[in-house]
């Protein structure tokens, strides 16, 4: 059963590994979608070509984190297999001891994935990787850093439109980003065409990246906002959040 405990741990260990790379890719301006994939790819050792790959390899921290994280994925992989087989290929086992481990090793997978899809857990994990991130490291926005005053929680991010996005097929006036206090930087197309220079009746479609200046809320729940009216009354409910913000923080006017 020793084998079958150390393949749980090194997989938790991994997941784990995922989850702190994530949240330290955010941190440079990824979205949380595209750094989850970049993370999971590098640990797993899966190639990609994808163009957010190049924003990775060409951004000096990005590539520092994806060459840990393959440098510690590639010790996994020979721990998980070794473990496996060590479990299963053992003389003396009768088909009892094998049903046993694999349920033992089903259980332990099952529990890592709920625990990774949890909502609950997912929030909790996500303030103690970034407060531990913030104090600790220098993973910030190092390249804008110099060009954008960033303090508190505000970043400059890519936002990576997805088909049902809530986004796709809205221009920049009628999705009302910059009244959520989002105003978007630039737009690069699904064909690599850059748009520098936006207008109001600027369109945005599904594949399109879009850099946006925000808080860290407000990029994440944009992020994950869906087409319809849930979409809608979230928009709403955004704005008006903003608008109370702007008023706490205004300053008190001396009669």
């Amino acid at each position: 059963m020793i084998p079958i405990i150390t393949l749980l741990v090194v997989l938790a260990l991994a997941l784990l590994m995922a989850m702190v790379a994530t949240r330290a890719l955010v941190h440079t301006g990824l979205s949380l979608e595209t750094a989850r994939f970049q993370a999971w790819s590098a640990l797993s050792g899966v190639g990609f070509t994808t163009r957010e790959a190049e924003s990775v390899v060409n951004h000096p921290v990005r590539r520092r984190l994806v060459m840990i994280l393959m440098l510690v994925g590639n010790v996994g992989i020979v721990t998980v297999v070794s473990s496996f087989i060590l479990a299963f290929i053992q003389d003396g086992d009768t088909a009892m001891d094998t049903l046993r481990k694999v349920g033992v090793l089903f259980l332990g997978v099952i529990g890592m994935f709920l625990f990774a899809k949890s909502r609950w857990i997912d929030q909790r994990m996500k303030g103690l990787i970034d407060r531990a991130l913030e104090q600790y490291t220098a993973y910030g926005n190092r390249d804008f850093e110099s060009l954008i005053e960033l303090t508190s929680d505000y970043r400059v991010a890519e936002l990576y439109i997805q088909p049902g996005s809530w986004l796709a097929g809205q221009t920049l006036r009628t999705s009302g980003l910059r009244k959520e206090g989002l105003p978007v930087l630039g737009i690069r197309r699904e064909d690599a065409t850059w748009v520098g220079e936006t207008t109001p009746d600027t369109p945005m479609f599904a594949g399109d990246n879009l850099i946006v200046y925000g808080r860290l809320p407000e990029l994440e729940a944009i992020d994950h906002r869906r087409q319809g009216s849930e979409g809608d009354v979230e928009h709403e409910l955004a704005m008006d959040q903003r608008s109370r913000r702007l008023e706490h923080d205004a300053p008190a006017q001396t009669p």
